[in-house]
C-alpha cells in the first residue's frame, strides 16, 4: 500500500478522537497511549507500518482483532471505502462501547464493533476475511485466525515481539514473513 494512502487514512481519522477525553492532548505522541483495562491505543509508527503490511485494497472485508478505542476499525474503514466492510472485535465489554461511540464519530457506517466471545478468536462464522488486523499479542501463531483469510488474503499480528505478516496464496499454502520488533498487550 502506498505511504500516501496511509498518511490520508491518518489525516481523516485524527487519533485524538478516540483517546479518553483527558488524553487527547497525546494524539500526537508517537507512542501507545493508556484507553483504560490495562489497554492501549497504539503507537501511531506501528499503526502505520501494520496498515503497510496489510495493503488493505478497496471494497475489501476486513476484522480487526482487538479494536480497543475504535481508531484502527476507523483506519481500515477508511482504506475500504463504502464498497468494503469491517468488523472489530473487543473482549473487553466497556472498551467494545468507548470504541463504538468513538467510530460512530467517523461516519463509516460500513464498519463496526462487536463484542468478542470469549475462546472465540476473530468472527469465524463470518470468515473469509481479505485481510486480519491483530492489535494484541499472542504466544504463538493462532491458527483460527490464519483459517479465517481468504485465498489472496494477509494478516499482520504481533506474536511474541515479533510483527509477522501472514500471507494465503489462492491455492490455500500460508506464507510467513517477520518484519521486526514491536510490543503489544497479549493477545486473550
Amino acid at each position: 500500500m502506498s505511504l500516501a494512502r496511509t498518511r490520508e487514512a491518518f489525516a481523516a481519522t485524527p487519533r485524538g478522537n478516540f483517546l479518553p477525553p483527558e488524553l487527547k492532548g497525546q494524539a500526537h505522541w508517537d507512542m501507545p497511549v493508556p484507553i483504560g483495562f490495562s489497554q492501549t491505543n497504539s503507537q501511531p509508527r506501528t499503526v502505520a507500518d501494520m496498515l503497510e503490511l496489510l495493503d488493505v485494497p478497496t471494497g475489501a472485508r476486513v476484522l480487526d482483532v482487538g479494536s480497543g478505542s475504535g481508531w484502527t476499525t476507523a483506519l481500515l474503514a477508511h482504506l475500504v471505502g463504502e464498497g468494503g466492510q469491517v468488523i472489530g472485535v473487543e473482549l473487553i465489554a466497556e472498551l467494545v462501547e468507548f470504541g463504538r461511540a468513538n467510530l460512530a464519530t467517523a461516519s463509516r457506517p460500513w464498519a463496526e464493533i462487536r463484542q468478542a466471545t470469549p475462546g472465540v478468536l476473530g468472527v469465524p462464522e463470518e470468515a473469509p476475511y481479505d485481510r486480519i488486523l491483530v492489535s494484541a499479542s499472542p504466544r504463538e501463531l493462532p491458527r483460527e485466525l490464519v483459517d479465517q483469510l481468504a485465498p489472496g488474503g494477509i494478516m499482520a499480528i504481533p506474536v511474541g515481539h515479533t510483527m509477522y505478516r501472514i500471507s494465503k496464496d489462492a491455492d490455500g499454502n500460508v506464507e510467513e514473513s517477520t518484519h521486526g520488533a514491536y510490543t503489544f498487550v497479549p493477545l486473550h
